[in-house]
């Protein structure tokens, strides 16, 4: 059983608002605004981020896309505060598998950045439209949470 509650301000600066499972920990719907200012609204489970979530990043970066463990992981939509553009695959809070990199002018570069990633490098360029198109559907399912 779930409950919601009241925001829960914690002695560090950092506050939650949202649901809480038979254990005492965050799991459900929730909004988390964490020490450093970053802000997240979704999905969690046992305590961590988890599922289908946006997180607002202190540094204006914002990410919309599916969590496990609170990091970035399956697929989502990464833009930083210069408005480069990573929409694809995620592993362990990292761009890792399948994407496109979208430059703050518009372009994908010459070559164009699209193929496999590698912990944070294009090992291969490849065709990845199919994995281009759930990171988009990711980053619509997560938005959804902001609106509840």
């Amino acid at each position: 059983m779930m409950k919601s509650s009241t925001p829960t301000k914690y002695p560090n600066g950092a506050s939650y608002t949202g649901q809480w499972n038979n254990e005492g920990e965050k799991h459900g719907h929730g909004a988390v605004t964490f020490q450093d200012g970053s802000k997240y609204i979704g999905q969690l489970s046992q305590g961590f981020c988890s599922g289908h979530g946006v997180m607002q990043g202190a540094d204006g970066s914002l990410y919309a896309g599916e969590f496990q463990n609170g990091k970035f992981s399956g697929y989502g939509v990464f833009t930083r505060k210069d408005n480069m553009v990573y929409q694809g695959q995620f592993y362990d809070g990292r761009p890792e598998g399948y994407g496109l990199i979208t430059f703050p002018d518009g372009t994908h570069g010459i070559p164009r950045n699209e193929g496999l990633f590698e912990s944070f490098k294009l090992k291969r360029r490849d065709k990845s439209h199919t994995h281009i198109q759930k990171a988009i559907q990711a980053a619509k399912n997560a938005k959804q949470y902001t609106q509840q």
